[in-house]
């Protein structure tokens, strides 16, 4: 047998392996295969190739791996019991740009799932390789384990803090300046599940200075990136006064305005949450948003969409207007009555009209005045008919009882209440009652 002969052996076992990983690859690819290639035992047959002297081979199988753990959890779960991250983690270190970024993609999918398949990954040491992939000279490579990482910290705050421990955030600081758009958008989306689960994560996010990169990309014209620049920013000022006006003395007023008037409806809602998330803190960042215009554009974006688009501009009027008198008089003069009354009337939603129905009741809470400016845009009898609706939620019920009492309580205009009167339940007439008597007998109170 000549050497030739021994050569084309190993030759045809090299090409068949090649084509069996790429074939797998392709049909993983395709949700109506996943079951056939599972029950085939696909995973336990694509470990070995893992470490394939081969390299394009070890890639197209980490990629295959990557696909089926994508899927659903109990094919993540079996790339987990079959002891492949270890092989993947060893790699991350080894090996090159094309099989990080495969390993990468397999330890996301895998750690998307669960918080106990993301713990799997963490405790096979992946953050620490992932953390130094932030630092390849690849963009895409950064990009994958920032995505990994990202997929680990959104679950719960002990896995964030497992990834602020590996000392992912100053590298993912970093990243968001990176001159490529989609680095920058997943590294700003990791910030975001970071910052999102308690004060102490965002606070190590603000120290790594990301606020004022954060708020340079505003303005960026590209839409994904622009969401999840103001989702980060959103996700650390709602956790405390400081925090929120460390973002605000980052400048994002009014540059934060124009993404209200956006096209991408992403964008809008974004925005609206991050305002919402500074107004209700206290009325001194409230009447800073006054003064910025904040209320009015605000207003002017709940006129301009629908659905859940609408719904953090409609709490963020409530925010506001529960402060105080003169802040509730700034959403009256602003216009924004009107528009709380379309959204209760227009939206299908109930937790759509239940927030706009509690934001009637804060602007209506203060004073005759205030609660003479809502009950003259009719809505009280759309209140109380939303309240004694069996069909609406529970909730719903609940914030138009809530609102309605609110504004009753103070509502000396009887030609808005008299309409209730036919068809008010008890708990609701008392306070009907109550306020004709302070009018026609005020010597009575």
């Amino acid at each position: 047998m000549s050497q030739r002969q021994v050569l084309q052996v190993f030759e045809q076992y090299q090409r068949a392996r090649t084509q069996f990983v790429q074939s797998v690859a392709e049909f993983a690819a395709r949700p109506q295969n996943i079951e056939t290639l599972q029950n085939a035992g696909v995973i336990s047959l694509l470990r070995p190739l893992l470490l394939d002297s081969v390299p394009t081979i070890q890639q197209t199988a980490a990629l295959a791996l990557g696909r089926l753990a994508n899927y659903n959890d109990d094919l993540a779960e079996a790339v987990v019991k079959g002891d492949i991250l270890p092989q993947l983690v060893y790699s991350l270190s080894e090996q090159n740009r094309f099989y990080k970024k495969a390993a990468a993609f397999v330890l996301r999918a895998v750690g998307k799932h669960s918080p106990q398949l993301a713990q799997a990954i963490v405790q096979c040491g992946a953050l620490e390789m992932l953390v130094i992939c932030l630092e390849d000279f690849d963009p895409g490579v950064k990009e994958a384990a920032s995505w990994a990482l990202g997929y680990i910290a959104r679950h719960n705050s002990e896995l964030s803090q497992a990834v602020v421990d590996a000392g992912a955030v100053p590298l993912l600081v970093l990243c968001i300046q990176e001159p490529e758009i989609a680095l920058k958008r997943i590294a700003a989306s990791t910030l975001s599940d970071i910052s999102k689960h308690s004060p102490e994560l965002a606070q190590t996010v603000v120290d790594a200075g990301a606020i004022a990169h954060l708020a340079q990309l505003i303005l960026n014209p590209d839409a994904k990136l622009k969401r999840q620049v103001l989702s980060a920013l959103s996700q650390i000022a709602k956790h405390s006064v400081d925090l929120a006006e460390l973002v605000v003395e980052a400048e994002i007023f009014p540059v934060v305005l124009t993404c209200l008037k956006d096209s991408d409806e992403y964008v809008k809602k974004n925005g609206a949450t991050l305002i919402r998330e500074i107004a209700k803190h206290t009325p001194e960042l409230s009447q800073l948003i006054v003064n910025a215009g904040g209320v009015a554009a605000v207003i002017d974006c709940i006129g301009s969409c629908r659905g859940t688009v609408r719904l953090p501009g409609i709490m963020m009027l409530g925010y506001v207007a529960a402060h105080s008198e003169n802040l509730s008089m700034a959403v009256i003069v602003s216009k924004g009555i009107p528009s709380l009354c379309a959204c209760l009337i227009e939206e299908h939603e109930d937790h759509i009209k239940a927030a706009a129905a509690w934001a009637l009741g804060q602007v209506g809470r203060h004073t005759p005045e205030h609660a003479r400016a809502v009950a003259v845009a009719n809505v009280l009898p759309t209140l109380l008919a939303m309240y004694v609706d069996t069909h609406s939620s529970e909730d719903l019920q609940m914030k138009t009882k809530k609102a309605l009492k609110n504004i009753l309580q103070k509502c000396l205009y009887l030609p808005a209440l008299e309409p209730l009167l036919h068809d008010a339940p008890p708990n609701i007439m008392k306070h009907i009652i109550g306020q004709f008597s302070k009018v026609l007998f005020p010597w009575i109170f």
